[in-house]
Parts: structure tokens; sequence; C-alpha cells
């Protein structure tokens, strides 16, 4: 059986080319739109030159300027707080039960205020007893200066002797020292009676407590102890070198463990200076405050202080314009050109928002303020102050 071959013709060949031709023409045509798309125009090109030329701003912000002024000198020290003077409160009577205790610790009592209730059963038996005695000896001495007048009556008819007149004279004078005594012991078991109600020597803050219900305590002992009108110091401790610039009335501020703050005035600077460490002992009157600054030192805490010695010039900069980074302060110097430069400085003493600035700005120098946090050196910002 024969095979016929097909050979491609002419006609077929010429029209594959054409096919060909055509598609690579619509290839080169799309990509000669697509580059020329992608191109951007003379204008587009213009503006992004001269944005690049100019800068846009990164952010809106305010400025200041450096500002001279005075500022207060102050010296830290460090010092426990004590009581200013402390109290104590006991028993003078002896043998006694405890019936009563009506103050614990904290408690703020006034002058001559009951504490504490003794049994007051015994030394009222002895009470009524004494003023029996006292009683019958104003009965005797009664008796005895009758017989004495009458004696002196007698004493020039010679009805009595001598011997008798002198002893019914001593009978008199007797009787009457029996009375004084018996008076006395009666007094003295007044002041038992009385002494069984414990009452504060002075108005103050109860700071320990030994009493308890039913105890049998002796006399002298200690009951309470309460510091003197609630008043509180403050013993700072002050190097002897820097101890002649304390002065006293100077005024301090002390701040508690908590943060807060508490006004005091310089009382005393210690006479003496201690021989190990060199520090002398300044007392510091606290003045009493309200609420939480008052609850914020107690007895026994140790607590840092500023003392007041005068004041000085400074150059002051509101503490936004401050940046801390890597560990250093720095501001940022606004140009002509809106344009900020970070500047390093150096700063001192804070007072409210105020920064001392020692070293590194000038008086006068724009700097940024509002925003200040948040820059870069160089960066393009826009001023919403630009009067200043």
């Amino acid at each position: 059986m024969n095979t016929t071959k097909h050979q491609p013709t002419m006609k077929t060949i010429s029209m594959n080319r054409k096919t060909l031709i055509t598609a690579l023409a619509g290839v080169f045509l799309l990509s000669g739109l697509g580059l020329l798309a992608s191109r951007p125009s003379n204008a587009q090109s213009t503006n992004e030159g001269k944005a690049a030329a100019t800068g846009k701003a990164s952010m809106t912000i305010t400025t200041t300027k450096p500002l001279q002024g005075s500022l207060p000198l102050r010296l830290s020290a460090n010092g426990n707080v004590a009581a200013w003077q402390e109290a104590s409160v006991g028993s003078e009577s002896s043998g006694l039960r405890l019936s009563e205790v009506r103050v614990n610790v904290g408690d703020f009592v006034q002058r001559d205020q009951v504490l504490a209730v003794f049994d007051s059963e015994t030394v009222a038996a002895d009470v009524t007893q004494a003023k029996a005695a006292l009683a019958e000896a104003q009965a005797s001495s009664a008796e005895a200066i009758s017989n004495a007048e009458r004696a002196r009556t007698l004493q020039t008819t010679g009805a009595l002797s001598t011997q008798q007149i002198n002893q019914f004279l001593t009978a008199e004078l007797t009787a009457k020292a029996r009375v004084d005594s018996a008076r006395a012991s009666l007094l003295q078991q007044e002041l038992r009676l009385k002494h069984t109600r414990v009452l504060a020597n002075d108005g103050g803050v109860i700071s320990a407590r030994s009493a308890t219900v039913g105890a049998v305590v002796g006399a002298s002992t200690e009951l309470f102890r309460l510091i003197r009108q609630g008043r509180l110091e403050w013993r700072a401790e002050v190097t002897s070198a820097e101890l002649s610039r304390v002065k006293v009335g100077s005024k301090v501020q002390i701040i508690a463990p908590s943060g807060n703050r508490l006004e005091g005035k310089v009382r005393m600077v210690g006479p003496t200076v201690d021989v190990q460490t060199r520090n002398a002992l300044v007392y510091v009157d606290i003045t009493p405050g309200n609420g939480t600054a008052a609850a914020a030192l107690k007895a026994g805490m140790y607590a840092r202080g500023e003392f007041e010695i005068g004041s000085s010039g400074a150059l002051t900069v509101p503490q936004e314009a401050v940046v801390m980074r890597d560990g250093f302060s720095y501001v940022f110097k606004v140009g002509t050109d809106n344009k900020v430069v970070q500047q390093k400085v150096e700063t001192g003493r804070r007072i409210g928002n105020q920064v001392e600035i020692t070293r590194g700005l000038i008086e006068g120098t724009l700097v940024a303020q509002t925003g200040a946090g948040f820059l870069n050196d160089g960066d393009t910002v826009r001023i919403n102050n630009p009067a200043q």
C-alpha cells in the first residue's frame, strides 16, 4: 500500500510567517506602552525634585528660648525621722489590778485624758477608814483643847499642880498632832484613789502600750508612751564641710519614702560632730501636714531632704525641651530654614517645670519645645509660633 507524504505548500508557509510577525508586533507594542506609562512626566519629575530640595516638614512643633533667672541653691542630706519628744505614762499605785484600758497605739489623746483605770474598791475602803480616823482624832483633839483651856484658867488659883497643868497642855498638842497625821493619811489615800485613773501628762499620739487588763503592776511601771503633741522632727546628717552653710530657721523640703513632700524648718544645728562619720546632726521641725502628706512620715523612717541655702542665677528651659538619649541630654536648635540641629547640653537644678542648662546653650537660642522628643537631627519642622 503506497503512503502519500503531505509536503507544506508555499501558501501555508506564508500564512504562518504573517501570524508570527503579527504576534511579535503586538508584544513589542505592549512593552512600549508599559514603559511609557511607567515614566513620569516632566512636570512630575520637576515637582519631586523641588520637594527633595526643600525638604518636607516632619511634624509641627512649638519653640521657646532659654531664659535667665534665679533659682534656689539647695543642699541634699539624709537622716532619720524621730519623735520631737516622748513622754512616759506610768502607774503611781502599787499592787492594784488594771480593770480598764481605754486607748491603743496610734490614738491621739488630750492632756489629762483618762487612759486606763485601776480597780478602786480597796483604795475607796482605805479612804473611808482614813476619814473615820481623822474624825476620831478631831474629837479627841476637841476634848484635849477643852481640858487645856480649863487648866489655863485654874493655873493662877492653885487648884491644879504645875505637873497636871503641863499634862493637859501636852495632851492638847498631842491631839492636834494626831489630827494632822490623820488628815495626812486621808490625803494619801485620796491620792491613791485619784491615781487609780491613769491620765495623759500631755497631748499627743500613743506610740507604745504595755498596759493589759487584769494585770497587777507596781509603782513607776510604764503603761504607755506617747509622742508629745504629735510632733516629729527630721534628724539630718550633714558633713562637717557643709555644716556652716546650714542656718537655724532655714526652710527644708523633706521627701518621704513614698515621694510625698513636707515643709520643715531648722530648729537646731548639732553642737558636735561624730568622730566616726564626721557628720553632724541638724534637727528639723516638720510642719504638720494634712491627709496623705501627713501620714507619709512616721517615726523611725529614713528620709531625704533639701536645705534651702540661698539662690543664684541660672539659664533655664522647659523640661519638655530637654531630650534624654543614650544617657545624655540634648536640645534641638531651630534654624532659619526650619531645620533642627541636635545640641548636647549639661543640666543642673530642676525647679518645677524648669531645667537649668549649665553648658551647651546660650540665652536667646530658639529651641524646640513641644514635640522635641520625636525629632531627629536635620529634620524639617513646621512651627506654630513663628513670632518667637
